[in-house]
């Protein structure tokens, strides 16, 4: 199924949903395209405004940039590009919230724009952020007037591309922070269903003052808080029981899921819930570089066993060495003392390392641990010690044991309750 009959069959009373890949890791995105062909099934990967935008963001990928390497990838694995949701996240004035309101609208009009040209089908209308001057927390109907004048960029884009048929809307004002927490996190409150309501009113309200009221059976999602979240050391688990006014807020909108934020490290069970409570848009991200990065640590242990000292990659001193020189993508984020600083770094589940990955010196390294560890056998019982999982697939037959095969197969333990809760639990 693709984007559209899920919500629809999701709104038909099927307890199936879609997750949504939020990552721009290349390793990520071939380990979600093989799992994508593997369970036959559709795959919904998302782009950020910070990561791709149309000035490079921090990734150096504009839209285009970006679909093509998706392309690119699903190619060497063999996922036809029907099968490929393209959708582009927290698209408004995220990136230029220091600037005047009207300066960073322009910028975020031309960046909705670009993606729905470049043949982006789910685009999140993204309008939470108070720029310079505005009141904070921004109000709702600030926030939509925002959000339709992107719409009608949005809208002439999907036009110009041919997808105008396609494309779908996300829209909602509750939207936990791009990028992750600086804080530790308290107790999170679910949005309230008066909240989720004026949201929808003043959508409403703004789409049809500028003349798209048909637009509406497009908006297929809205985010709100389910209270669901997670910091640098501890989770915090989705409680059913406290969503249970909330759900009934999209009764009456037969095009309407809620789409899930931030549910990285929620359980498989937890996962499961959410899409039977009317959640059938599950975001992942850190958590699929956290395991990338459990992945290539393991497979770094196996080096220090298997590869003289003189030509290991070290890779696990590399990061650290190259996070400590250059802090600035993580030092507002990681407080406390020097070992906590340090555990925070390499261990913490907002994974602020997921940035360091395209580091030229971290790249070398990395190249050279794999192919250090393709030209020797990886031992079962090392295997065993540092990737247990992996070692059981292998036993099995299921999984070969050379260290690219291991890390995708690292990376998809992040994607499987994923789409157990999406597909398989139907």
């Amino acid at each position: 199924m693709n984007y559209p009959e899920i919500i629809a069959a999701h709104k038909g009373g099927a307890n199936v949903g879609i997750y949504s890949i939020c990552s721009a890791d290349p390793t990520v995105i071939r380990a979600s395209l093989i799992q994508a062909r593997e369970d036959e099934t559709s795959v919904l990967i998302e782009a950020t405004s910070n990561q791709v935008d149309q000035f490079g963001g921090y990734t150096g990928m504009k839209p285009a940039d970006f679909r093509d390497m998706v392309y690119s990838i699903a190619d060497e694995v063999g996922l036809a590009h029907d099968d490929i949701i393209l959708g582009g996240d927290h698209l408004g004035p995220n990136t230029w919230q220091k600037e005047e309101p009207e300066s960073a609208m322009v910028k975020a009009v031309d960046l909705v724009r670009a993606y729905a040209e470049a043949g982006y089908t789910k685009i999140h209308l993204d309008c939470s952020f108070s720029c310079k001057g505005d009141p904070y927390p921004i109000t709702d109907e600030i926030a939509a007037e925002r959000a339709a004048r992107m719409l009608v960029a949005a809208e002439e884009g999907a036009q110009k591309a041919g997808t105008a048929d396609q494309v779908r809307y996300v829209i909602g004002t509750e939207v936990p922070v791009p990028g992750g927490h600086q804080e530790e996190l308290g107790e999170i409150t679910p949005t309230s269903p008066d909240a989720a309501k004026e949201t929808l009113a003043a959508h409403r309200a703004a789409f049809d003052a500028v003349g798209l009221t048909e637009v509406w059976p497009k908006i297929s999602a809205l985010v709100v808080q389910p209270a669901v979240e997670f910091d640098h050391l501890k989770v915090v688990d989705y409680v059913s029981e406290g969503t249970k006014e909330l759900r009934t807020v999209l009764d009456d909108e037969p095009t309407l899921v809620f789409e899930a934020h931030s549910t990285d490290y929620q359980t498989p069970a937890n996962l499961a819930q959410l899409v039977r409570d009317h959640w059938a848009i599950l975001k992942v991200g850190p958590g699929l570089t956290f395991n990338l990065r459990e992945g290539l640590f393991a497979l770094s242990h196996i080096e220090d066993e298997l590869i003289d000292a003189d030509k290991r990659s070290n890779l696990r001193q590399v990061i650290e060495d190259r996070m400590v020189a250059e802090p600035a993508k993580w030092e507002v984020y990681y407080t406390g003392d020097e070992d906590e600083q340090r555990i925070a770094r390499r261990y913490s589940y907002s994974d602020r390392m997921r940035y360091y990955w395209p580091d030229a010196e971290i790249k070398k390294a990395r190249q050279t641990l794999m192919d250090n560890l393709a030209e020797v056998e990886i031992p079962e019982p090392l295997l065993s010690q540092y990737m247990p999982l992996q070692y059981e697939r292998v036993r099995e037959g299921l999984l070969a044991k050379d260290p690219e095969a291991l890390l995708i197969d690292r990376v998809r333990d992040a994607i499987r309750p994923y789409a157990d809760a999406c597909h398989r639990n139907n």
